[in-house]
């Protein structure tokens, strides 16, 4: 499901994050609003007139099923784990933006480091399309926590950077088509 005009009822309290300041709102049950925008397992929701991001671990408060992710071998190599992290990344979105951070050229750097005994680190450098984005820290808890979700992975180093700034020209084709910017 991408872009889309949902009617909802929330159905306990839950957590949103104001678009694009960043803030948390607690928004009551049985507060009615819609769904905008559902990718990569999260969910935009206009409530009141008021965009808010919905975390995927609440999709419940909004009558759908949170997501799981890829699916990974016990055994998985290094190679294998850093696919499953840029599967995971690819299921990150700015929630204005129905396209995800990959696409948008985000991301700078994605590396597996092994930690010993089974254990790895990802160590993630990313940016964002400006750099006084109120939801910069929501995104990078997103990559966090999608990345952490993995098997073996036991820290996610998330860098936000700025340098090189950020331009269209890093978006890949399909972003481009998407957001009309060719």
């Amino acid at each position: 499901m991408s872009a889309t005009y949902e009617p909802v009822t929330l159905s306990r309290d839950v957590i949103g994050i104001l678009i694009p300041q960043g803030t948390k709102v607690e928004l009551p049950e049985g507060a009615s609003g819609a769904i905008t925008q559902a990718l990569g397992g999260s969910f935009t929701v206009q409530v009141e007139g008021h965009l808010f991001r919905i975390d995927g671990k609440d999709a419940d408060a909004i009558g759908k099923e949170v997501q799981k992710g890829p699916e990974v071998p016990a055994d998985a190599t290094d190679a294998e784990i850093e696919q499953a992290i840029w599967t995971q990344l690819h299921r990150c979105y700015d929630p204005e933006i129905p396209v995800d951070i990959v696409e948008l050229g985000l991301i700078y750097e994605c590396k597996v480091e092994p930690l010993g005994e089974g254990q790895r680190r990802a160590k993630i450098r990313m940016t964002l399309t400006a750099p006084g984005c109120g939801m910069g820290e929501i995104l990078v808890e997103d990559v966090k926590s999608k990345v952490l979700a993995l098997p073996t992975i036991t820290e996610a180093d998330v860098e936000l950077v700025f340098d090189p700034p950020w331009n269209q020209s890093m978006m890949s084709d399909t972003a481009k088509l998407a957001t009309g910017m060719f």
